[in-house]
């Protein structure tokens, strides 16, 4: 296992040279349409939260980006010697799912890429939607930003699920891809309130609202980890356009 924590400065230490490599790739293999880059920040701390449907929904937001963008990603990708060093060089931060504690490693680490003036993402749903629709959101990247100050930033990702569809280890090319980045959410009117649970639910839900209205997906009032594992294999049997096996799955922060 990945040794915690790691030195100061390694997560995404690599990411801007991986970029110039990877863009002008990810810009000839698809047709990527980008709207509201205008709503990140050129510099300082910002949140990033999108909607999670296909496996490579993590490399299209940063490839789109110009600043580096930090991951929260499941600390079992790190179990293999080839991805240890290299996952959160490239900009994943490894986090233990079983929360509480044995993710304090993880919280400590995106704090300080927020109090760094970076960039960080994750998934409010807290896993890939098996089924297209919007879940409900977990409450980790609200705390995050209401502890730091940093705004939330809804993503809406549309079309991934057709670049990587399920069962498929290689993603389809010339797929088009929507990037849409929607109004910054500012959190300091609950800046005096960071352990009330309503402000968090509040927050939360107003995040996955704006998603909800880039992307037009149907959202539904559950988390999606709940949904019963013989509902997601008929899904997944039934609709071969969905996502597959995560390679950069993000992870949530505790609820």
């Amino acid at each position: 296992m990945l040794p915690q924590p790691l030195p100061p400065g390694w997560y995404g230490r690599h990411q801007r040279r991986a970029k110039r490599v990877l863009r002008p790739v990810f810009r000839r293999l698809w047709t990527i349409e980008v709207e509201g880059l205008n709503r990140i920040p050129a510099d300082g701390p910002a949140i990033l939260c999108p909607n999670h449907l296909a496996a490579i929904d993590s490399f299209f937001v940063p490839a789109v980006l110009d600043r580096p963008v930090v991951y929260v990603g499941k600390a079992e990708y790190l179990d293999s010697w080839k991805t240890r060093w290299l996952f959160p060089a490239l900009g994943m931060i490894p986090i233990d799912r079983r929360g509480g504690e044995h993710a304090q490693a993880a919280l400590d680490a995106a704090r300080e890429v927020l109090a760094g003036g970076g960039l960080f993402a994750i998934y409010p749903e807290g896993t890939r939607s098996r089924t297209g629709d919007l879940y409900r959101g977990k409450t980790g990247a609200a705390r995050l930003a209401i502890e730091t100050g940093a705004p939330i930033i809804p993503v809406g990702l549309i079309g991934t699920p057709e670049v990587q569809p399920v069962g498929s280890n290689r993603p389809r090319l010339f797929r088009p891809v929507r990037v849409r980045f929607g109004r910054p959410i500012e959190v300091d009117r609950y800046r005096s309130r960071p352990a009330d649970r309503a402000v968090l639910r509040e927050l939360t839900d107003e995040l996955m609202f704006e998603i909800r209205a880039l992307t037009g997906q149907n959202y539904v009032d559950r988390y999606a980890g709940e949904l019963a594992p013989e509902f997601v294999d008929a899904q997944t049997a039934a609709s071969p356009s969905l996502s597959s096996a995560a390679v950069l799955t993000a992870a949530p922060l505790p609820a």
